[in-house]
């Protein structure tokens, strides 16, 4: 039997419904498809970027129905830099960059806030330069 506090059995407080309408608000979506369209796409996409501890940790924080979305994709070996992340996005979906910049920040912004801060940052150091910018960070890069 599991308990509340067991951390294997951690349950999104906020429900896949909720993270709509917060990426439709942060992105000025005019309709509910439009956002989860954003959210499908760029979750996809950070599904391909992620893998161990936090993938499994974020995917726990996720409303099921966007976690699914994130655990369905096969990493890939060399996760992309920000900038090729959302090239990588464009190209695959037909949209603008300046569209799917906009997208991707609505997205993460919202998965930022589902993650919290310290698994953020766990999240930030795995990927290559560039993805803090899309989830709402500064980038902070160490002196040479």
């Amino acid at each position: 039997m599991f308990h509340a506090s067991d951390p294997a059995q951690h349950v999104p407080v906020t429900t896949y419904e909720q993270m709509l309408e917060k990426v439709r608000y942060e992105g000025a979506y005019p309709t509910r498809e439009q956002a989860e369209q954003a959210i499908h796409t760029v979750l996809a996409g950070l599904g391909r970027q992620l893998t161990g501890d936090e993938r499994v940790e974020l995917a726990a924080r996720l409303p099921v129905e966007a976690a699914l979305v994130l655990t369905a994709q096969i990493p890939v070996a060399e996760p992309l830099t920000g900038w090729a992340f959302v090239k990588d996005l464009a190209a695959r979906t037909g949209a603008s960059m300046a569209t799917t910049r906009w997208d991707t920040g609505a997205v993460l912004t919202t998965v930022a806030a589902l993650a919290g801060p310290d698994l953020l940052a766990r999240i930030l150091d795995q990927l290559p330069s560039g993805h803090a910018l899309l989830f709402g960070r500064a980038e902070l890069t160490q002196a040479a």
